[in-house]
């Protein structure tokens, strides 16, 4: 690690310590970062190349964002406690999108593979990652709006020794607790995912309940099923997301 690379890390490091309203304009002063009104921080590094953090965004305490090129948050997106985001060429949390706790987002750098990657990690506005999964955007993980990834304990992965595959998560599907996403995984929108399923391919088919091992459509969402996936992922969330 080069000496200005360790500088700017115990800079970053430093600045982690101070409260928010001072930790504010020091991202700015220092690092050049985009940062809006009403922003809260706590006790958590940021590095990013580039970052852009709009209004009213909140990130909790001991969350570590490390070596990202690019790191976008829109406004009123939440970050809570104890995750980790990795590496990448960008990672975007859309507006009021929310990653909850002790998450590990991560993308391998300069990765063994055979083929051209895409290292993005895309989470559509209103989103809800919860608690305790795994992610790996070695290549693209691209998760659209409204979705919720569940429960406990899921796991998604794009590589798979030389070669990667990109994943793509539709709008307003919930997925359980226990996924496996496999290297090339699509989950179309407006479905639910249940517990323990293994997505190993590209499903189709909206408004189904998707289970198994593999995992494949068994029948269409009834209607309480239905209003489990319209339901505001937020309060607040307003009515045009």
């Amino acid at each position: 690690m080069s000496l200005k690379r360790k500088s700017r890390l115990i800079l970053l490091a430093l600045c982690a310590l101070l409260p928010s309203f001072l930790k504010v304009p020091c991202y700015r002063l220092f690092f050049g970062y985009r940062i809006g009104r009403r922003v809260r921080i706590g006790l958590s590094i940021i590095d990013a190349k580039e970052c852009d953090i709009q209004d009213g965004v909140s990130i909790g305490h001991l969350n570590l964002v490390f070596g990202v090129k690019q790191f976008t948050v829109g406004d009123h997106a939440r970050i809570g406690h104890l995750n980790i985001l990795r590496g990448g060429d960008e990672v975007r949390i859309g507006r009021y999108a929310e990653i909850i706790r002790m998450n590990e987002i991560n993308s391998i750098p300069e990765p063994d593979i055979v083929n051209v990657a895409e290292p993005r990690f895309l989470l559509g506005d209103g989103s809800i990652i919860t608690t305790g999964h795994k992610i790996d955007f070695t290549d693209r993980v691209e998760i659209g709006r409204r979705t919720v990834l569940g429960g406990r304990n899921s796991s998604l992965w794009t590589h798979n020794r030389q070669r990667t595959r990109p994943i793509r998560i539709g709008s307003f599907t919930y997925i359980g607790s226990e996924i496996r996403i496999a290297p090339g995984g699509v989950i179309p929108s407006r479905c639910v995912v249940g517990i323990g399923s293994v997505i190993t391919g590209q499903l189709e088919g909206e408004n189904c309940l998707i289970v198994g091992v593999p995992a494949k459509p068994i029948k269409p969402l009834n209607p309480d099923d239905c209003s489990l996936i319209e339901y505001k992922t937020r309060p607040d969330l307003p009515d045009d997301l």
